[in-house]
């Protein structure tokens, strides 16, 4: 039998995609659950991360303040957060006062291509600087930032807003989604990869991300503090 001729075309049109909008609205809806589940613990794990870590905190503050006792414990940045929303990041300061003054005289000595800067052997990190940035105790302070909703356990790097200028459009995708603590691109080389390598690294976790991907990620981060050739 065939089917009826006088079937109003808006009515296949409609049906057509609503068809083909269901596994949209089904990704959509995991996501929004995904992200849901993914905040909460990120709050249970950054209190908890903070309540431990204080003694930690402690030490680490006397030792800065013993090497420079003119200088701040702590060091804030802007950076650019989801949906290109700047926030001010928090760090214990690994560099002199005037690291931000001093870069300009080193930006040609970059060690890595792309939107970002690196350099090995900074002349602005003080010794204690060497040891906790070596240790990534110096990004423990972000744990501040998640709390607040500026950042998330696991997520992108979050840039600097002179680094985002230099974006094009497909780099800024990276920005889609919040930005971590740790990430796939500080598990799989970090200083060793390129910026174009951090990005297809980035719209990769994005893409893929879940519970089940960040768990993977905070256990291999994990890892590479223990003293893997990666540490960061």
């Amino acid at each position: 039998m065939s089917l009826p001729t006088h079937r109003n075309d808006g009515d296949i049109v409609l049906k057509t995609n609503l068809s083909a909008s269901i596994p949209s609205i089904e990704r959509s809806r995991g996501l929004a659950q995904y992200l849901m589940v993914k905040r909460a613990m990120d709050v249970v794990c950054a209190a908890l991360g903070l309540i431990c870590l204080m003694p930690l905190f402690i030490i680490v503050a006397i030792m800065i303040k013993m090497e420079d006792p003119r200088g701040p414990i702590f060091f804030h940045q802007v950076r650019i957060g989801k949906d290109e929303r700047p926030f001010r990041m928090y760090k214990f300061r690994s560099m002199v006062s005037n690291a931000e003054e001093l870069l300009g005289k080193l930006l040609s000595q970059n060690e890595i291509s792309g939107a970002m800067f690196k350099m090995k052997e900074d002349p602005r990190i003080t010794r204690i600087g060497k040891l906790i940035r070596r240790t990534s105790i110096d990004e423990l302070p972000q744990l501040w930032n998640v709390i607040r909703g500026d950042m998330s356990i696991v997520g992108p790097r979050p840039p600097l807003p002179r680094e985002v200028a230099e974006y094009t459009s497909y780099d800024k995708l990276r920005l889609k989604a919040m930005p971590g603590c740790t990430g796939l691109w500080q598990v799989s080389g970090r200083n060793e990869l390129s910026f174009g390598e951090m990005v297809e690294l980035d719209l990769a976790y994005i893409e893929q991300r879940s519970m089940y991907v960040d768990f993977k990620i905070m256990f291999k981060t994990v890892r590479v503090l223990l003293g893997t050739k990666d540490a960061f």
